[in-house]
């Protein structure tokens, strides 16, 4: 009993780590934005960097520590490290379509839970291609992508308003592009990850440790020499905004780093991973409710919303539950980990 509390707690550290990811990085962006002809631009590469030092701290550092005191099963080899930068890289560009989707006008009360809801249907949908077991697909399985689908439909039409500045017309597909770009990035994650894994006899910190690395690279290195570069504002450095950005990428790296150790602890995908895709985008909502009254704006959450929020929600889960179980699972996320993610994570 006492493991299964445990299973539960690091499930719940990923779920409101990865529930205020969205929120707290959009409040980084805002805070190091520049104004433009008489509006705020949210920053691009400043927080991405800030995502990449914070997730390169926690999943370089942490896996080292745990390999020195606790050991880890599993050699180094070259099929596994290509696989886990891989997984790692897959990570840092949703994390780059978060930002980016953020940076167009949209919104993160619904960029997350859209995000939330597709990436596990990705997930999924790669795990039955590359396990060949989609002809052994059930009813619930189809319910929940078509609730996943019609919900994020729903998201989308009525998304709220009275939240700060509107998604316009204009802005619609850039910010669903990139919604689509985190959804399939994330979603592949997990079952690159767990290539990378079973080429290195199941280590976890092995690819974890990759993981920051890749991160390093694609969030830090290769944003840094971009900014350095670059002749057009790319917005500015200012100790809130770091703070901010930074605690986003934590968030990211210590959900995923959550699901590692609920699987550690004995915890099983088909309960984990649909608790924390089913959690996360209720702790996104209620933060960035929270947020909007802070600020004295009066949020208007309308009731078809909710509706389609609710219908990502179950749908996720339901594919998560009921997907095919022909091999082992490859489910993630994701930062995610969604397995862990990157929402970054």
């Amino acid at each position: 009993m006492s493991r299964l509390w445990l299973v539960l707690s690091f499930v719940l550290l990923t779920v409101v780590s990865w529930g205020v990811y969205g929120p707290v990085l959009h409040h980084g962006q805002v805070g190091m934005g520049q104004e433009v002809q008489g509006r705020v631009v949210p920053s691009r590469w400043l927080p991405f960097i800030c995502v990449g030092l914070a997730y390169f701290a926690i999943a370089v550092v942490a896996p080292l520590v745990k390999m020195a005191l606790r050991g880890e099963p599993g050699p180094w080899n070259t099929r596994g490290v290509i696989y886990s930068l891989a997984a790692g890289a897959a990570g840092a560009l949703g994390a780059l379509g978060v930002i980016l989707a953020f940076n167009f006008g949209g919104n993160p009360i619904y960029v997350m839970p859209l995000i939330f809801g597709g990436a596990p249907v990705v997930n999924t949908a790669l795990t039955m291609w590359m396990g060949k077991t989609y002809r052994q697909v059930r009813w619930p399985f189809l319910l929940g992508l078509v609730l996943v689908v019609a919900g994020a439909a729903l998201v989308l039409v009525y998304k709220p308003t009275g939240g700060g500045p509107q998604t316009t017309a204009a802005q619609f597909w850039p910010v669903t592009l990139t919604v689509l770009m985190t959804m399939i990035c994330w979603g592949a994650y997990g079952p690159v990850l767990h290539l990378g894994q079973g080429a290195m006899q199941g280590s976890r910190m092995r690819p974890f440790l990759c993981v920051g690395v890749a991160y390093f690279l694609l969030a830090v290195l290769i944003p840094g020499a971009i900014v350095l570069a670059s002749a057009e504002p790319v917005g500015r450095w200012t100790v809130s905004g770091t703070l901010w950005s930074l605690g986003a990428g934590a968030a990211g790296a210590l959900g995923a780093l959550g699901v590692i150790l609920a699987f550690d602890f004995g915890g099983k995908p088909v309960y984990v991973m649909p608790l924390v895709f089913g959690g996360a985008p209720v702790v996104n909502t209620l933060t960035g409710s929270l947020e909007a009254a802070l600020a004295g704006r009066a949020l208007q959450l309308q009731g078809l919303f909710l509706v389609g929020l609710a219908s990502v929600i179950v749908g996720a889960v339901l594919v998560l539950v009921f997907a095919p179980r022909g091999g082992k699972s490859h489910h993630a996320p994701a930062p995610e980990e969604k397995a862990a993610p990157a929402p970054s994570s």
